[in-house]
């Protein structure tokens, strides 16, 4: 894809969400489909108590029908186009049945995080099957060992690398247009990525997708008529590290993501602590709470997080491109 073409996926994409959203909200609030504030979160979380979520669920198809329908105009609707596409879906749908359950069956927890967890590593591993029916060489990268060629040590990596990531940005999901900024500079990285290597698949999926974000953040800013979702959230980050593993620069996304790997850091640090120490590290995680809890607005919090991931997204670029 070239020059103007590169235009036509992202603003289809954001075309097409733009133009689903207000019939979505609109049933979402005819219904009083709404969603639920933790009860441990900021009190000024609550006045949200109530606003339409699943939004993920509109800019995921809409992502997924330009994907499929661009691929096919130019003619590389492929084992790598299906691949990326199976993973946005399937992790998509597992947040789904998450929210369909808290939502629409009334209920206070969704998904058992043993279901979930499992249902990640069944996601995950079915990559790993279609990329190896694709013929794709199972490269992997490690500290100290180098290069490495074995399906084993790849299928673990990307297991964990695709859960990890799924989960991450599910945690980063918090601030108003927080994760519809990061997730958006963080694929505009690896589209750029995916041109310089001439990666037309990996390209086009990523446009769509940051068409679809930009399209579903008119209505998620401050203050938001409608959240993400896990629909949205754990299908983003899932096929953020695909598309990092397939442009077999997997490591990138410590320093591209690095906002994400920062907000899961911030629970793992804080939940360890807890246990171990009976102390906590921060007022609350993910850490956007923590500065929300320390005066911050949460318009400061979020462009400060979208800054923090342009820079690294930038970083990132200069090291690896």
């Amino acid at each position: 894809m070239q020059g103007t073409e590169m235009l036509l996926p992202l603003a289809f994409s954001f075309a097409l969400t733009v133009s689903i959203m207000p019939i979505f909200i609109g049933y979402f609030k005819m219904r009083r489909y709404g969603q639920t504030t933790r009860e441990e979160g900021p009190l000024w979380h609550e006045v949200k108590s109530g606003t339409p979520t699943m939004g993920g669920l509109v800019f995921v198809v809409s992502a997924a029908l330009i994907t499929i329908g661009i691929a096919a105009w130019k003619e590389v609707l492929n084992y790598t186009t299906l691949t990326l596409l199976f993973t946005l879906l399937f992790f998509a749908l597992i947040g789904f049945l998450d929210d369909f359950i808290i939502i629409f069956k009334k209920q206070n927890e969704g998904l058992k995080s043993k279901q979930k967890f499992i249902a990640q590593l069944v996601g995950s591993a079915i990559f790993v099957l279609l990329f190896s029916i694709s013929g794709a060489e199972p490269l992997i990268t490690l500290p100290i060992f180098g290069a490495v060629d074995n399906w084993i040590v790849f299928a673990l990596f990307a297991i964990i690398w695709i859960t990890g990531f799924s989960n991450a940005v599910n945690l980063t999901d918090g601030l108003d247009g927080l994760v519809a900024g990061t997730a958006s500079i963080a694929y505009g990285a690896y589209a750029y990525i995916a041109y310089i290597q001439g990666q037309t698949e990996v390209l086009l999926f990523c446009l769509t997708i940051i068409g679809g974000l930009i399209g579903f953040f008119i209505y998620n800013k401050k203050p938001a008529k409608i959240f993400m979702g896990d629909v949205g959230s754990l299908a983003l980050g899932a096929s953020l590290a695909v598309v990092a593993l397939m442009l077999r620069l997997e490591w990138s996304l410590l320093i591209i993501g690095l906002v994400f790997v920062i907000e899961t850091a911030s629970v793992i640090l804080q939940v360890s602590s807890f246990k171990l120490r009976g102390k906590r590290i921060f007022k609350m995680s993910p850490i956007h709470h923590h500065f929300e809890m320390s005066g911050w607005s949460e318009w400061r919090v979020v462009i400060t997080f979208w800054l923090v991931g342009l820079v690294v997204a930038i970083i990132g670029l200069m090291l690896f491109v």
